[in-house]
C-alpha cells in the first residue's frame, strides 16, 4: 500500500542534526522540504519510498533534512498557554488530572496579579473554580511545583514525555524521548 503524500512529513533538524523541537516535534510537510531541497537551504539525510514527479524531474520525498544553516535556539521561552502546559506536565498543579486545564494565577488577577511564569500554573477547570478569586494560604490549594520561568532545555526535556504517536523508522536515529539516551 502506498503512503499518502500528506502523512510524507520530513523531520527537521538543526544544522547540528538535532531536532529543532521536540514538542511540537520540528516537522513540514512534503511542500516544504521539497521547496527548501531546491532552494538548497537544506540537506536531504533520509528519503521515503514515494517519489514526486514533475514533466521533467522525479525526486523521492526526504523524509529527514538537515538545514544548511545553524538556527540558534530561543534563549527563552515565549510565554504561552502551552508552553505553561508543557511546563507543568499537562496536569493540574493541585490535584495532577490531565483534564480540562486552564490557567491559574496564585495571586488572582482581581488582587493584581500578573500573568507571568512566577504567577501562573496549570490547574483543571474545577480546581481553578474551587480556588476561585482566592489566594493560597486563604483555601488551601498549593501548587505541587512552584511555578518558574523555565528554559527552552526544561520544555524540550518536558515534550521527549509526549512522543508523538507516529514517529516514522527514518527519525529514530536523530530522536531522543527516554532521558537516558540524550545526547
Amino acid at each position: 500500500m502506498t503512503q499518502s503524500l500528506e502523512s510524507c512529513q520530513s523531520l527537521v533538524l538543526n544544522a547540528d542534526y538535532r531536532p529543532l523541537s521536540y514538542f511540537p516535534l520540528s516537522l513540514w510537510p512534503w511542500q516544504d522540504s521539497i521547496k527548501a531541497v531546491f532552494m538548497d537551504r537544506v540537506d536531504i539525510v533520509s528519503v521515503y519510498d514515494r517519489k514526486v514527479h514533475s514533466p521533467t524531474i522525479s525526486l523521492q520525498l526526504p523524509s529527514v533534512v538537515a538545514l544548511k544553516n545553524f538556527v540558534p535556539p530561543a534563549r527563552h521561552p515565549a510565554f504561552t498557554r502551552f508552553n505553561v502546559f508543557l511546563r507543568d506536565h499537562f496536569s493540574c498543579q493541585y490535584c495532577g488530572s490531565p483534564n480540562e486545564l486552564t490557567f491559574d494565577h496564585l495571586i488572582p488577577r482581581s488582587r493584581g496579579g500578573r500573568t507571568t511564569w512566577a504567577n501562573v500554573v496549570t490547574a483543571c477547570s474545577p480546581c481553578n473554580l474551587a480556588k476561585a478569586g482566592n489566594l493560597e494560604d486563604e483555601c488551601g490549594m498549593h501548587p505541587r511545583l512552584r511555578p518558574k520561568r523555565p528554559s527552552v532545555s526544561d520544555l524540550q526535556k518536558n515534550g521527549r514525555a509526549f512522543p508523538p504517536n507516529y514517529l516514522h523508522e527514518s527519525w529514530h536515529d536523530f530522536l531522543y524521548w527516554d532521558s537516558e539516551l540524550e545526547p
